[in-house]
């Protein structure tokens, strides 16, 4: 039990940078939601999901084929690092100075004709966050969590000190000191939102050098290649994942907008972006366990116990998200607070939906290892195709007339379809004992005590968060009577 010991060590450590960080750029929606409509709010949205394929795109799924042949030896680690690293910096120039020529057209084919400077900013954020991307993977590999920690908090910290001034400050400021009136624009608006996070990853992807100053640049087209080969099923499985993950904000807009009209249709996608922010508690861990548990299983993978050793990761998952899934259920009337203005609040129903579809993401992060390890990542290109023709359909089937809700239920079958099917296919072809009544139990316990906790009505909201907090206890009790052993064998 070891294993899982240094797997939940290193997911905190890493967790501490990754999870604070996005929690601190999290406590920027109640600065959005004051300072812009939904429609406003809603362009950052779809703007910001339409980034996240840039993001896949210019990264080609070099980060896992990084940590996949880096291992192989001391010798070949430069080798990797200077072949992965030089690729990635070519595709960031490129894609920098096709930006910069052709941002208006960008801009005026995805709707935004007169802000062609949103595409402009985007894009350099793109191109310094695909320069940071394996150095920060080297870290990871080199087991520095400090260092990746400081360097990312540094970011968010810019990030966060740059909206505070602009958006905070400066905006609706009819009193601004001359310093302050030479540098700010009133009529850049949410630009500010994407000139924060281009400054920010700049300041990145600089502090990283330092990390990568040793290498030698070597390039060796025969390593390349193969490190192309086994990423480019992973840069589809992305594409795919981003399209399950992201491009329902898009969709939202494309679908409603003949019917209700270009407004009216980015309105709604802001608000439910605004209120998928409140199932960030559970995207926030797994994206803590997915940078730990990457390097994780690839270096436990010859081991005699690896197989346990995953079945009894997926048991611990499990047992984390369901708990979180529960407090943010049982507490949203707290969390909804974190969306300043009420007029996004008429979409908190969607909350629970969001939740347990985000569970079945973490799952299916658990259970790619299958394919990863067996260098079958065209599978995981055919999961997130298999997902992403769903989450297309789903939307164009519900959201005519269900709108965002229809989105959100589109996102469940979706990530649900991907995980049963990723689970059926891997027992075949590398077989883990998962433990299924109790990965499937304690979620669907979760829920149960959430719907119990929707039967009582109180006028105190203090009693009805009193008798929340005593079934939140009672769930946490039964986990511990029922897994006592585990937590016994994880404690020797």
């Amino acid at each position: 039990m070891n294993t899982i010991k240094k797997l939940a060590g290193q997911t905190a450590m890493y967790g501490i940078s990754s999870m604070l960080g996005r929690f601190l750029n999290y406590l920027l929606v109640p600065l959005h939601t004051a300072r812009f409509i939904p429609e406003q709010y809603g362009a950052i949205t779809e703007l910001y999901a339409l980034a996240a394929f840039g993001m896949i795109v210019l990264s080609f799924g070099l980060e896992t084929a990084f940590f996949r042949y880096v291992n192989e030896s001391k010798q070949n680690e430069d080798k990797v690092l200077s072949n992965t690293l030089g690729f990635l910096s070519l595709n960031a120039l490129l894609f920098l100075g096709f930006v910069l020529a052709f941002n208006a057209n960008i801009a005026d084919s995805l709707g935004y004709t007169s802000n062609p400077e949103y595409i402009l900013l985007l894009g350099m954020a793109l191109a310094f966050d695909t320069l940071a991307a394996i150095p920060l993977a080297l870290l990871r590999k080199q087991e520095r969590p400090i260092r990746f920690a400081l360097i990312n908090l540094g970011s968010t910290a810019i990030n966060i000190l740059l909206h505070v001034f602009f958006i905070g400050y400066c905006m609706g400021n009819a009193q601004l000191p001359n310093w302050a009136a030479a540098i700010y624009n009133p009529e850049w608006g949410i630009a500010y939102v994407f000139f924060a996070n281009a400054v920010a990853s700049a300041f990145k992807a600089l502090l990283l050098w330092p990390a990568i100053r040793h290498i030698s640049w070597r390039f060796d087209p025969v390593l390349l290649k193969t490190l192309l080969i086994y990423a480019f099923p992973l840069m589809l499985a992305g594409l795919a994942g981003i399209i399950n993950e992201t491009l329902d904000r898009r969709l939202i807009r494309v679908i409603l907008e003949p019917k209700i009209g270009e407004t009216a249709a980015l309105a709604q996608v802001g608000i439910y972006g605004a209120c998928y922010k409140l199932s960030l508690i559970i995207s926030l861990f797994i994206q803590a366990f997915r940078y730990a548990a990457e390097p994780f299983f690839f270096a436990n993978s010859k081991d005699e116990d690896a197989r346990n050793t995953y079945a009894e990761t997926m048991i611990w998952f499990t047992l984390a998200v369901s708990a979180m899934m529960l407090f943010v259920l049982l507490y949203l009337d707290i969390f909804k607070l974190f969306i300043r203005s009420e007029v996004y609040w008429v979409g908190l129903h969607i909350v629970p939906t969001l939740l347990m579809a985000n569970i079945f993401l973490g799952w299916t992060y658990n259970l790619s290892i299958w394919y990863k390890l067996s260098n079958n990542t065209r599978f995981g290109a055919y999961l997130a195709i298999f997902g992403a023709v769903i989450t297309v359909g789903a939307n164009y089937a519900l959201v005519p007339t269900m709108g965002y809700t229809g989105s959100a239920w589109a996102t469940l079958a979706a990530y649900g379809s991907i995980a049963v099917a990723s689970f059926l296919i891997g027992q075949k072809k590398y077989y883990v004992p998962y433990d299924l009544k109790r990965i499937l139990g304690y979620p669907l316990l979760a829920l149960a005590l959430y719907a119990l906790s929707t039967v009582f009505t109180f006028s105190d909201s203090w009693l009805k968060y009193g008798v929340n907090t005593v079934i939140l206890v009672v769930f946490l009790l039964a986990i511990f009577k029922l897994e006592k052993k585990r937590i016994q064998r994880i404690q020797s």
